[in-house]
């Protein structure tokens, strides 16, 4: 019994939180992913990308709420994803056209589109911030949880409840369907394919009549649809805050960097080993070793590694372990 306590504990507060964190780290980096795979820049706007389709989410959803339209146990912000979507679709290609095209043109280094994207970044930033403001926003409605703590406890009789919330059963849904479509797509489509050649030869590309403006139109607009998501998905879980966004970027590029940057597979692959660190780390693991230690063990502190004030400091380290000793990353996607 004491056993099982101890795995309801874990499941409870690393497992499925570091899995549907996982899953949302692995959403953003594919975004970042593919941009440098194909658009060969790293995008630091991609965090506020994420806020942007957010928050047009959040405030279809408002409407959609206020107007009494609901998905009854789910949340309306399901509904409202779809224009998130479309609106951030549209603020990248409105993007590219202002800023990135030219330097195309110019065949600019990749230096310069880093340093255009931060200030696209401070300007989504603000948009974001002037718009929505800069607390917490809560828009999740529907059923809270898909089986909480007491309906746990008597149905199974243990000490300790399993609370399984509905935000991370969608998030960890949403997420593989999601994740399954894009491979679809790249694998299956006479773009997906266009898009893969682009970014393995270039040159080559442009030989075999692959029109470049369309793989980027594209592009940005695989790009919205996984940054929209995964910010809807987290602000689901969590709660929206601009800020949040800002940095999340650091856990999502190291999640793109850690798995193989380029690398689709390597992203959610780094997704999921930064998720599994962060909350493994800052984790306090005294209750779960009270139920498998013997009386007279049983531990006086918490058992916590690092306090969750450093979470993203687990990202920090373990990326610039993997840029010191695999800088193509676990998936052996390109070198930075």
């Amino acid at each position: 019994m004491d056993f099982l306590n101890a795995l309801v504990t874990l499941l409870n507060f690393v497992i499925i939180p570091a899995t549907a964190y996982g899953a949302q780290l692995a959403l953003g980096a594919l975004g970042v992913t593919l941009i440098y795979g194909i658009l060969r820049f790293s995008n630091f706007a991609h965090g506020d990308t994420m806020a942007f389709g957010a928050m047009v989410t959040i405030l279809v959803t408002w409407f959609l709420q206020g107007a009494g339209v609901s998905l009854g146990p789910l949340p309306t912000a399901l509904l409202a994803l779809p224009v998130g979507i479309a609106a951030t679709g549209l603020l990248l290609i409105g993007t590219d056209r202002a800023v990135y095209r030219f330097y195309r043109a110019q065949k600019a280094k990749p230096v310069i589109y880093v340093i255009a994207s931060l200030g696209v970044m401070f300007i989504m930033n603000g948009i974001v911030r002037f718009i929505i403001g800069v607390d917490d926003q809560r828009f999740a409605d529907g059923e809270r949880f898909i089986i909480s703590a007491r309906t746990f406890r008597e149905m199974t009789g243990l000490e300790e409840g399993l609370a399984f919330r509905t935000s991370q059963g969608i998030t960890i849904v949403v997420a593989i369907i999601a994740v399954a479509l894009l491979f679809w797509f790249l694998n299956r489509t006479r773009t997906g394919k266009s898009m893969r050649a682009f970014s393995d030869n270039e040159d080559l590309a442009l030989l075999s009549g692959i029109n470049p403006e369309r793989v980027v139109l594209y592009t940005w607009l695989i790009v919205a649809a996984l940054a929209t998501t995964a910010g809807v998905l987290y602000g689901l879980d969590k709660s929206f805050k601009p800020f949040t966004y800002f940095q999340l970027l650091l856990p999502i590029f190291a999640s793109a960097i850690v798995g193989g940057l380029g690398n689709p597979l390597g992203a959610i692959l780094g997704g999921f080993v930064i998720a599994f660190s962060e909350i493994t780390v800052t984790y306090a693991f005294r209750r779960v070793v009270s139920y498998l230690a013997p009386e007279s063990w049983q531990p006086d502190g918490l058992l916590q590694l690092l306090s969750t004030d450093y979470k993203f400091a687990v990202s920090f380290a373990i990326l610039l372990i993997v840029l010191l000793f695999r800088p193509t990353g676990i998936m052996k996607g390109k070198s930075i």
